[in-house]
């Protein structure tokens, strides 16, 4: 595919491009970039959006800067959403990848996943698994939630099972549908794939393609602001899109989800909240016996 830059360079062609929002990550941005330039498959673009760092990030960006396929860009700070969108404005590729300035693929995760596309054609996201690293890169888990194919928006109404990470995008998903909701400053990966949803088939490929870094303090509270915000995102997706789902697969996914909310609260001590989650589970499916199944764990938490 061959388009012209919005900042006046020549015209180019490539086959992916690659997005790295990134803000104050200046220790962890140089292993993201790298993870990207050591790629099996080579032809794409790499798009670097700084959203207003107050450290040296464009110091360590400076050094990659020497690839011609790394681009850099500046914005006063302004969220991810928007630095996404930004480089998605500038971006070139027939397929869309995103890589959080903390995060690590595999050096075969493009590769993998273009010839995924290449043998489903049908297909409009790819995406697979990660594993879970610490500040200092030691592996925490390499355990990963069920994932799925085909059009899921039940499924993603129970659980964002995409991540943003390992998804490979074609580009007319975000022509025909509009880029990141730039109201939302958590969970605004889970808003898209809720709306894509609606219109295209997802291919889950098995197997692990990135490493996706846990913060020490992300791993509890954030987590409950997730929950919190994701909630907020359904109930607008629910409103937006009322005839994806029928009454039953809404009431079924919305009763996992608080299912999975009270389970989380209950574990981390917040019993009100985990009480809370669990009268809206029964709320919208009360003979569910996964609703029946979370009440218990509420009541008798997991040592």
């Amino acid at each position: 595919m061959a388009c012209t830059r919005k900042n006046g360079l020549e015209p180019v062609m490539v086959i992916v491009s690659v997005i790295i929002p990134t803000y104050n990550r200046a220790s962890f941005l140089p292993l993201a970039i790298s993870s990207v330039l050591a790629q099996t498959y080579e032809d794409f673009e790499l798009i670097v959006v700084d959203d207003g760092s107050t450290d040296h990030t464009f110091s360590v960006t400076k050094t990659f800067l020497k690839d011609k396929r790394v681009r850099y860009f500046y914005q006063e700070n302004q969220g991810q959403s928007l630095a996404r969108n930004h480089a998605l404005a500038q971006s070139c590729g027939e397929l869309i990848a995103f890589l959080d300035s903390d995060d690590v693929w595999h050096p075969d995760k493009l590769e993998k996943q273009l010839k995924a596309f290449d043998a489903n054609p049908e297909a409009d996201i790819v995406h697979g698994d990660e594993a879970l690293i610490d500040e200092r890169g030691e592996v925490i888990s390499l355990k990963n939630m069920k994932r799925h194919s085909g059009f899921i928006t039940p499924q993603l109404l129970t659980d964002n099972s995409v991540s943003i990470t390992t998804a490979l995008v074609r580009r007319r998903c975000f022509d025909e549908m509009g880029g990141f909701d730039e109201t939302e400053r958590l969970a605004e990966d889970y808003e898209l794939w809720l709306r894509f949803s609606v219109k295209y088939r997802f291919y889950y490929l098995p197997g692990i393609v990135a490493l996706y870094r846990v913060m020490e303090n992300q791993i509890s509270a954030e987590k409950l602001r997730r929950f919190e915000a994701n909630e907020i995102i359904i109930a607008r997706f629910l409103e937006n899109y009322p005839s994806v789902l029928s009454r039953a697969e809404q009431r079924s996914g919305l009763a996992r989800f608080y299912c999975r909310k009270a389970r989380h609260c209950a574990s981390a001590g917040e019993r009100i909240a985990a009480f809370e989650a669990i009268i809206s589970a029964f709320k919208n499916s009360p003979l569910d016996a996964i609703v029946w199944r979370a009440l218990y764990r509420t009541l008798v938490p997991r040592k």
